[in-house]
């Protein structure tokens, strides 16, 4: 990890554990873009630049000082509209007099320890200044007067450097933010393949992997959530990268609202990636001497395929933007009331499920969506936070009571951001919710969605919420958020201001994360969004586990957890077992599989445990030790993708590995059998020469031969037969 200025010939150097990003001051104060890849240890890369006399048949910059140097063929550290280069740019404002031309010119810079929070915003951070380095450089556009600081860090051990941009007013009028990205990277060449994860409700997160094409292409929600639709993450890949080999570069985007990635290739085969905040419908009036922040891009690099740009991210995430007491402690194992008995239930049922769940070892109950106002189906009450005694005679304190003399802890969902049209809330406040005077309110599970951009309803939100949370013993919350936004207006702003109700949304979002995570710092936070409709950096901040999908058929889950696998490590993703047949798909599971798909993920139960059979019962006890047993190697390990659901159609196969390689853990799952078909795997990131015992048969191999030889799982197998193995070193 290191950060160096050579200043005599005004060119930078970033270097991660592997890999080196290089750039230079040239022509005049422009910021060019040299190099970004595995390490090297030359920094004076200036050849890699062309020169090019006026093939683009663009107009070339009379600041650069030199005949036919035009923007739109040079590589650039952080693009701009509007003054020669017709590629996407990532910047630009629009000034008092209506006009978008913006130009920025290097001022100044500055190298030091440690790395910035954000302000209002998530980001990745370090406890001590001595793990990371950063690099701040000062840009100016002498027009408009804007002053953008390009942020670069890099922490140890990690082939990752986290870019960010912030924006200031030194002008004496205000001028307009138009699009501000988070990072812009140009490379030389087009031979990449362009990875991104696709989805919708209750299947998100499916691989998609294409070759570039010339033009653009985007990856993009303008939800008002980073959606279930497309995830805000890709990745560019050499053509011929594996999972376990070849260049890999990996973008997320810390951010939780509309975002855009765009990749585009040009006439002379470049590459230019951006990503940040979607410019759709966004603009920001940033007046003089203001501040605007946007969001934190984590960039990664693996030369050991999509497995290791996987891996870094992983870490990543687990270790530097989750936070709070649940980051390196077990989580809970739960069961969660909700397909047990949706909205029907009352204190009687909760504790029939409880008591059958204590003697197997499940540690919490959770209580879903149905227990305030006058909440018996989706038409009603949310936004009025209060208990329903009808149904919780007592309240949550009777409740807890009980839970707690059966040795279990007590957790509750709800939904902040929403309020039904059916609610004292609405009644109340008909304007708290966002809207546009002369449109109807479109309606979404009978609910809008409350205006966070009032600091007023985020108070009242808060105030309700920590009423609740106060009143009785609760150790965890699931945060919900079942509505995309539509009738984006706020009538707090005026006219020239609306297009920042997006963003300031998602700020007021963030704002009563923080101050419920802060003032409550025990309590173990959920998200959900629908599922996994807002799966994602931002709110991995905030929330150290996210609802993976609301799908808990354990073959779609095969896919849905293999694809978020693909960014997104184990402990993020919750995975629950559900009844059979599945409520989301009508398939039956053996009650095994059930389980062991599930185990890849913080752990719990989603059915009525009070029905099942004694056998199924027997099977709960050993799946929750189990998981207990192996939580540290699932959740804390490095996980090895070893055969794709997307591309065969027969099989599935994972595998976590313990930090310091003494065991393994195989999950696989067989989705369709062929009688006439062999299954052989390889397992990956033993150490060669180690002896590992598989704990069910005893069977001893060495760490080579399971790599390289693999294993023989036989042949006799049943659609849905599953099977985890453990390996330990001895």
């Amino acid at each position: 990890m290191q950060i160096t200025y050579n200043n005599e010939k005004s060119i930078f150097k970033i270097d991660t554990e592997n890999s080196s990003y290089i750039m230079m001051i040239r022509r005049n104060g422009y910021l060019q873009h040299l190099y970004y890849g595995a390490y090297v240890s030359d920094f004076d890369l200036e050849y890699l630049i062309t020169d090019m006399v006026n093939e683009s048949f663009s107009p070339w910059a009379p600041s650069a000082g030199v005949k036919y140097f035009a923007l739109d063929i040079q590589p650039q550290e952080y693009s701009c509209n509007g003054t020669g280069d017709y590629r996407v740019s990532a910047f630009s404002v629009e000034t008092s007099k209506g006009n978008s031309s913006t130009s920025l010119k290097y001022l100044s810079h500055e190298i030091f320890d440690g790395k910035k929070g954000l302000k209002g915003l998530p980001s990745t951070y370090v406890n001590d200044k001595t793990e990371a380095k950063t690099l701040e450089i000062s840009m100016k556009d002498e027009v408009s007067g804007a002053l953008v600081i390009l942020s670069y860090s890099v922490i140890s051990g990690f082939d990752a450097i986290m870019r960010s941009v912030r924006v200031k007013n030194n002008s004496d009028t205000p001028f307009f933010i138009e699009k501000v990205y988070s990072t812009c990277v140009d490379f030389n060449d087009k031979d990449y393949d362009l990875i991104h994860l696709y989805g919708t409700w209750a299947a998100e997160r499916s691989i998609e992997r294409k070759p570039l094409i010339k033009g653009i292409q985007e990856i993009a929600s303008k939800r008002g959530s980073s959606s279930h639709n497309h995830n805000p993450f890709i990745a560019l890949v050499s053509h011929d990268t594996t999972e376990d080999f070849g260049s890999a570069y990996g973008f997320a985007l810390c951010y939780s609202g509309n975002f855009s990635a765009k990749v585009e290739v040009d006439t002379f085969d470049q590459t230019r990636v951006i990503m940040g905040i979607n410019p759709e419908d966004f603009k920001w009036k940033l007046f003089p001497g203001e501040e605007f922040t946007a969001p934190e891009a984590i960039m990664v690099y693996s030369g050991t395929g999509i497995g290791g740009m996987s891996r870094q991210m992983h870490k990543i995430i687990r270790k530097h933007i989750c936070r709070g007491k649940y980051k390196n402690i077990r989580r809970p194992i739960l069961i969660n009331n909700w397909e047990a008995t949706y909205f029907n239930f009352d204190t009687e049922k909760l504790l029939k499920i409880a008591k059958a769940a204590v003697p197997l070892g499940i540690e919490m109950l959770v209580m879903d969506d149905g227990w305030f106002g006058v909440r018996n189906d989706e038409s009603a009450s949310i936004g009025d936070w209060v208990v329903n005694e009808k149904k919780l005679p007592g309240g949550l304190s009777a409740l807890t009571k009980e839970l707690n003399k059966l040795g279990m802890k007590f957790g509750l969902w709800f939904e902040p951001e929403i309020v039904s049209f059916n609610s004292d809330l609405y009644r109340a406040h008909p304007d708290w919710c966002l809207h546009v005077d002369g449109y109807d309110r479109s309606v979404g599970r009978e609910t809008a969605v409350l205006d966070f951009t009032r600091k007023e309803v985020v108070d009242h939100v808060f105030n309700m919420v920590s009423n609740v949370l106060r009143s009785a013993d609760i150790s965890y919350v699931k945060w919900d958020f079942n509505r995309n936004l539509t009738e984006v207006g706020s009538d707090a702003l005026p006219s020239d201001q609306q297009k920042e109700v997006f963003h300031r949304y998602v700020l007021g979002v963030y704002d009563l994360a923080e101050r419920l995570t802060s003032t409550f710092p025990d309590i173990l936070f959920e998200g959900c969004s629908g599922g996994g409709g807002r799966f994602d950096c931002g709110m991995f901040y905030y929330f150290p586990q996210i609802w993976t999908s609301d799908d808990t058929d354990a073959f779609e889950r095969c896919k849905i957890q293999y694809g978020t696998s693909i960014a997104y490590p184990a402990s993020v993703m919750s995975a629950h077992v559900s009844a059979s047949p599945n409520h989301q798909t009508g398939r039956s599971m053996p009650f095994k599989t059930r389980g062991n798909v599930a185990t890849s993920g913080s752990f719990g139960y989603e059915l009525d445990l009070s029905i099942i059979s004694d056998e199924e019962k027997e099977m709960v006890k050993y799946q929750v030790n189990r998981y207990k047993e192996l939580y540290n190697t699932i959740v804390c390990g490095d996980n090895y993708r070893i055969i794709d659901p997307f591309t065969n159609n027969r099989w599935c196969a994972w595998e976590y590995v313990s930090e310091d390689k003494s065991q393994a853990v195989l999950t696989y799952v067989v989705t369709k059998s062929n009688i006439k078909g062999r299954y052989l795997l390889k397992l990956k990131g033993l150490l060669p020469d180690a002896v590992y015992r598989e704990k069910e048969s005893g069977r001893t191999y060495r760490g080579d031969t399971l790599m390289n030889a693999g294993l023989n799982l036989g042949k006799d197998f049943q659609d849905g037969d599953s099977e985890i193995l453990v390996f330990d070193k001895i």
